[in-house]
């Protein structure tokens, strides 16, 4: 039961990669949006860099480790990445109803690694813990200002 166990998948690591991939596509983003002189080009790197990316990222480090199943984590990375495509998809195409959408799944993902931070053991290094939720509460106040300016664009 424990080699089955060990071989499970858990959704830290997949954050982290994740995390990695949106950085590197948020660069490629801006090296190709550039010199097209593409008007949100430079917001969608910017997204993937600093949203999907670095949150994500420092999120899959800071996962508390050892819970399986963690279904909550799961969920955590799909409302995150789902929401985040939903923003970015909604952005492009000018349809504030999918920034909508795609908010209430990310303060979601927000909400549910805030509750996984506050029930896991005491850290070593408390700066970093209250630096991550720190990291966590200015996602989470930035999520009404994007919504706002969503639909004052359209």
């Amino acid at each position: 039961m424990d080699t089955a166990r060990s071989s499970v998948v858990a959704p830290g690591p997949v954050m982290i990669a994740l995390g990695c991939v949106a950085v590197v596509l948020g660069g490629l983003v801006a090296a190709f949006t550039g010199p097209l002189d593409w008007a949100k080009g430079s917001w969608a790197a910017a997204y993937l860099v600093l949203v999907v990316g670095a949150a994500q990222y420092v999120m899959g480090r800071m996962r508390p480790a050892g819970r399986r199943p963690d279904r909550t984590g799961w969920a955590q990375l799909a409302g995150w990445d789902l929401g985040s495509l939903l923003v970015i998809g909604g952005t492009l195409v000018a349809t504030p109803v999918l920034v909508d959408l795609g908010s209430a799944l990310l303060v979601a993902a927000l909400a549910l690694a805030l509750l996984a931070d506050l029930r896991a053991p005491e850290r070593a290094g408390a700066w970093g813990t209250w630096a991550y939720r720190a990291m966590l509460l200015v996602l989470l106040a930035s999520i009404p200002v994007g919504i706002v300016l969503s639909h004052l664009r359209n």
